[in-house]
């Protein structure tokens, strides 16, 4: 740890609380954010692979030619040391060093989120520091798993806690139970969400239900749901509410006024309460003619964008301008090949696919084990047959 990091360390609850006194777009964030919002995580995020040699070292030239390609996509940002980034084998200082070459080619628009998370609070809080030094906008930090037996809710809150405390960069929560054989408890997130220095969560159990709950139950929060698979992305959206900021409303959703209220824009005046939930469908509002409908996960952190970057930028835009046949249609056509590249074959699926799309994959680091012909042959003929090869 450098020296100065050292003699902040008993500073640091108290500048904690100064910090959280203050606005959250005040809080020393790398990216400028609007005056009088927060970080709107509102899009979709590829987990981006880490590439290798075939020695088995990081290979920036490799990753910067990756970060040019997908420049012409319109993410929202990237999510590097996450699960697809092969995190538990990278060394700290080559974790350090990976996200201070994507911050580098990253364009100050876009977002940089790092992941942190560590078993114990203490290393968690030194990592997420450091991820904010080296450039990151955002601390994604995985739940502590190895002895999980005694990660109760209680321990859950309180680690997330002291970490989002001492954290210069906003935190977002990271629930992946296919890893951790851990799903981070609802009431947890619930006591989280009203912590000011916690931003959101992604959240790839895959639970609809759950998710629905969470989105429902922290509305009146600053929290923000990213949905962590493109299997689920559409569903997760559709768990939207009215955003109409004149409240004339959204016709179909009008629980004291009639479709001809909505549509000649009296709800307003008929003193009709805007409802927080809604019917999906592209409804718009006859005082303003904004949209009415917003998704209900803020965006996606998605495996497949490394590989179908622009198909899942696309189903992000149809799910908010209400295009919900057309999408549903996308969406169907990517389930399978996610699938392929998560639970099926893994991170060595990912980045054999990445290959065919253009993308530098290349090998994982030992212990993970290249795919078998026949196994390649299967991939290939997944993507095949929904049309994308």
């Amino acid at each position: 740890m450098a020296l100065s990091t050292r003699l902040a360390l008993p500073l640091r609850p108290t500048l904690a609380a100064l910090r959280w006194a203050a606005p959250r777009q005040c809080r020393g964030l790398s990216t400028p954010q609007v005056p009088g919002h927060t970080i709107d995580l509102g899009g979709i995020f590829p987990p981006l692979t880490t590439p290798f040699s075939p020695t088995q070292e990081v290979d920036y030239t490799q990753l910067e030619g990756n970060l040019c390609r997908y420049a012409s996509i319109p993410f929202r940002g990237l999510v590097v040391l996450g699960s697809n980034g092969e995190y538990p084998y990278l060394a700290p200082q080559e974790r350090l060093e990976v996200v201070s070459c994507v911050r580098r080619a990253l364009p100050r628009d876009r977002l940089l989120l790092a992941g942190s998370g560590c078993e114990s609070t203490q290393a968690t809080i030194k990592m997420t520091v450091s991820m904010a030094e080296a450039g990151a906008d955002v601390a994604l930090v995985v739940t502590p798993c190895y002895y999980r037996g005694a990660m109760t809710s209680a321990a859950l809150v309180q680690h997330y806690t002291e970490v989002a405390d001492a954290s210069p960069i906003p935190v977002v929560l990271y629930s992946v139970p296919a890893n951790t054989s851990l799903d981070l408890p609802l009431e947890a997130v619930l006591t989280l969400a009203q912590h000011p220095n916690i931003l959101g969560i992604k959240d790839s159990g895959g639970d609809i239900t759950r998710i629905g709950l969470m989105v429902h139950k922290t509305r009146k929060e600053d929290f923000q749901v990213l949905a962590g698979s493109a299997s689920f992305l559409l569903a997760s959206y559709a768990l939207g509410r009215c955003c109409c900021p004149c409240s004339a409303g959204g016709m179909g959703c009008c629980p004291g006024g009639t479709g001809k209220d909505w549509q000649l824009g009296r709800g307003r005046q008929a003193g009709v309460a805007m409802p927080r939930r809604c019917w999906l469908g592209t409804v718009r509002c006859a005082g303003c003619q904004c949209a009415l409908v917003s998704p209900g996960a803020s965006g996606g952190v998605c495996a497949l964008a490394n590989v179908l970057g622009g198909p899942l930028c696309q189903l992000d835009r149809l799910c908010r301008e209400g295009g919900w046949q057309e999408a549903c249609d996308l969406q169907h056509r990517l389930i399978e090949p996610n699938v392929a590249v998560t639970r099926r074959f893994g991170i060595p699926g990912l980045k054999k696919a990445m290959e065919w799309f253009g993308y530098y994959g290349g090998p994982c680091r030992a212990p993970l084990t290249p795919l078998s012909p026949s196994q390649v042959e299967e991939l290939r003929s997944t993507f095949s047959a929904n049309g994308w090869l």
